[in-house]
């Protein structure tokens, strides 16, 4: 619980909140623009990713990011991983709220909490760790 009581959740909920902008504004205008759904889902999911990694490695947790090279490359991959992680956590809890009859925009509610919990406490404490040298 300490996790989620930190100073850098407030910043958190906020450049998760922008990235779900960029991904649902990116996936609506590409729909306009004539795109498959799919691909267009998948094109959008990626630019909000990448969003959220400019906002959390700027302005939630600065202070822990890694030297360009290596150690960024790796923090990257650790990202994209808790991103990947979270939209698992998604279909799961979707799926598992669908199986039990639950209302699917409930469920899909209920997975954007738990989605949203989970990369927070992995980012906070794997991704942007402080380094044991600092």
């Amino acid at each position: 619980m300490r996790v989620l009581l930190s100073h850098a959740f407030p910043r958190y909920l906020g450049a998760s909140l922008a990235a779900l902008a960029v991904d649902m504004g990116c996936y609506l205008l590409l729909l306009r623009l004539g795109m498959a759904a799919t691909p267009a889902a998948a094109l959008a999911y990626a630019l909000g990713i990448g969003a959220h990694w400019l906002l959390s490695s700027r302005a939630v947790f600065a202070q822990h990011l890694a030297q360009a090279g290596r150690d960024r490359l790796r923090q990257q991959a650790l990202f994209v991983a808790s991103a990947l992680l979270g939209l698992a956590v998604t279909v799961l809890v979707v799926s598992a709220g669908s199986h039990v009859g639950l209302d699917a925009r409930l469920a899909k509610l209920a997975a954007v909490a738990a989605s949203f919990i989970a990369t927070y406490v992995l980012r906070n404490r794997l991704v942007f760790a402080p380094r044991l040298a600092e």
